[in-house]
């Protein structure tokens, strides 16, 4: 699991660029699925074919985009001038390394600040805005940037690589782009676990790598008319609540298991599907933690509105820092996720025939 979350995180991929992120998911899974495609916006889309009809058909949505920037202008002096794809505290931008990709690879830079030399002379309390800051990528004019590969409109990333956090022993990792590729790697593990037994009872089950989720569930918002699913589940990452900061509230934490969503800003989960997930939880002895957290969104905020409405859930993985080019995940949170969907999607046939009335 580590060495495909590291493939994925290093990836550049905000918002709307997602093609790299997306070319290497089709890589891993094209031959373990009976159908892959990719839309008009870019979710990618891949298709396993019952292996009982009878049962529900099930979608599973995990984003493949990342918070991140777009380069808006080079200046004379060769720094960039950028503008956020996502949501961001300005206070976490200072001196973070970046990763640009250009016309000819990835490249390197770093958001200026500063030199502490200057700070008497400066307000210490002030935040500067994004559209204050630039890019440094060691070019001493436009041209010298040009000669990079590098112009205006193309995406950034943190710069940030994904490692093991601590001794190494704690499987616990840090890095950028968690939000959501622990969600990706969750549905790819989920795909070759389908793929190794051919046995296991199961409806359609569409796994669906969306894009633009961080700017406002875009991708997402298009999936269920032309699938027509029965339930839905999202899986992402929620912030976890178990750090001794003032806002803390100890109700979401690392390693405790992955959280089973019954409310956010975007979504009031079905009782149907959040009662399944529970019940099998509990059969099945998977740890599991409850989530209401109204200070974020995910895919199925859009998935449950369209159409004629799908009945729909998420499953989140605890995340520490998310927003950040230093989220941390932990590995033993994303391995009963994976679990969990799977106890989930085979005991789906206990919600055929009923409805909201029977909850």
């Amino acid at each position: 699991m580590y060495e495909l979350l590291k493939g994925l995180c290093e990836l550049v991929g905000p918002s709307g660029f997602e093609q790299d992120v997306q070319r290497f998911i089709k890589s891993e899974i094209e031959n373990k699925v009976d159908k892959v495609e990719v839309d008009a916006l870019g979710n990618l889309i891949a298709t396993i074919k019952a292996t009982d009809p009878q049962m529900p058909s099930i979608l599973l949505a995990a984003h493949a985009d990342e918070i991140g920037f777009i380069v808006k202008k080079i200046e004379p002096n060769g720094t960039l001038r950028f503008e956020q794809l996502g949501g961001f505290d300005n206070r976490v931008l200072l001196a973070q390394p970046v990763t640009i990709k250009g016309a000819e690879g990835y490249i390197e830079g770093v958001i200026g600040t500063l030199a502490v030399h200057y700070v008497k002379w400066d307000d210490p309390k002030r935040i500067t805005s994004h559209r204050d800051l630039y890019i440094d990528v060691g070019a001493s004019s436009t041209e010298e940037v040009l000669e990079m590969g590098i112009k205006v409109g193309q995406p950034i990333s943190y710069g940030s690589g994904l490692k093991l956090v601590g001794d190494k022993k704690r499987n616990r990792v840090v890095g950028k782009a968690l939000d959501d590729r622990a969600g990706c790697a969750v549905l790819i593990e989920l795909i070759k676990n389908l793929a190794s037994n051919k046995d296991d009872k199961h409806g359609d089950i569409y796994c669906v790598f969306t894009v633009q989720e961080e700017v406002g569930l875009r991708g997402a918002s298009v999936l269920s008319p032309g699938i027509k699913p029965d339930f839905a589940l999202a899986v992402d990452t929620t912030p976890t609540s178990d750090t001794y900061d003032v806002l803390m509230t100890g109700t979401r934490t690392l390693g405790g298991g992955p959280c089973i969503k019954i409310a956010d800003k975007s979504l009031i989960a079905h009782p149907l599907v959040t009662g399944l997930l529970e019940k099998v939880a509990v059969e099945q002895s998977i740890p599991y933690q409850q989530e209401i957290f109204m200070g974020i969104g995910t895919d199925a905020g859009a998935i449950h509105m369209t159409s004629t409405g799908v009945s729909s859930g998420v499953v989140s993985i605890p995340s520490r820092y998310t927003h950040t080019p230093i989220e941390i995940v932990d590995l033993d949170d994303l391995k009963n996720t994976v679990r969990l969907v799977e106890a989930f999607i085979f005991s789906s046939n206990e919600l055929i025939g009923k409805t909201f009335l029977d909850t």
